[in-house]
């Protein structure tokens, strides 16, 4: 579904992705582990049009997209769930989500379907639907962050951080949120600074280090490899 091949990143002059390559394949759940500052938000605003690779190209079911813009990305069927949410807080909860599909033909169609499928993902949503966005508790806001991504009916869904600042109980509704989109039928790229939690769901994984693809393998497997349980598990 998804292939980068030998991409490089800069901001101005400073390199922050260097011949990055990965593959996602269709319905995989894939997790890219690394520190903070490794570049793996950079990658994800790369594969959504937000950044330009200077070299190298990224193809999504068998189209270029690198030098394409995020809106034209989006209609591919690409949605990305940013860190922060960045939610319209004085809209309301099914005005945000209405917005998910508004500008997407394929998706406005079935904007009435959708809305069931997010509030059968998300049953506080519906409670919450004439509620302002603002308004919401941190982990709510995340739910209809997710929320408004999947108003665009993605193939694909990356996530940028969906666990930040979350509690415990509610990051475990997070994840169990992500298998459940996943059944349904999406493909995942899963940034998460629970390396534990995305390494047990992922199909497979990349493991980014200072903007360099360093290892890949099968999530479980990537779990009891000595570098990453020393460097992202505590062990």
């Amino acid at each position: 579904m998804l292939t980068l091949e030998q991409v490089d990143v800069y901001y101005g002059n400073i390199q922050a992705l260097w011949q990055v390559s990965l593959r996602v394949e269709a319905r995989e759940v894939i997790a890219i582990v690394g520190s903070n500052g490794a570049g793996k938000s950079t990658l994800l605003r790369t594969i959504s049009g937000l950044i330009k690779p200077r070299t190298g190209s990224i193809t999504f079911d068998s189209k270029k997209i690198d030098a394409l813009g995020p809106d034209e990305i989006v209609r591919l069927g690409v949605s990305m769930v940013p860190e922060g949410r960045e939610l319209f807080p004085r809209m309301t909860v099914r005005e945000n989500l209405e917005l998910g599909a508004a500008y997407i033909e394929r998706a406005y169609g079935q904007t009435a379907e959708s809305l069931e499928w997010v509030y059968a993902l998300f049953s506080v949503l519906r409670e919450r639907s004439g509620q302002l966005a603002g308004t919401l508790s941190g982990g709510e806001q995340q739910m209809l962050a997710i929320g408004r991504a999947l108003m665009s009916r993605p193939n694909l869904l990356m996530l940028d951080e969906p666990s930040l600042g979350l509690a415990p109980l509610l990051v475990a509704g997070v994840f169990r949120t992500v298998v459940q989109i996943n059944q349904d039928g999406v493909t995942v790229l899963l940034v998460e600074q629970n390396v534990r939690q995305s390494l047990t769901m992922a199909h497979r994984a990349y493991v980014l280090e200072n903007g360099r693809i360093v290892m890949e393998g099968r999530g479980k497997e990537l779990i009891t490899n000595r570098h990453v349980k020393e460097a992202y598990l505590g062990l």
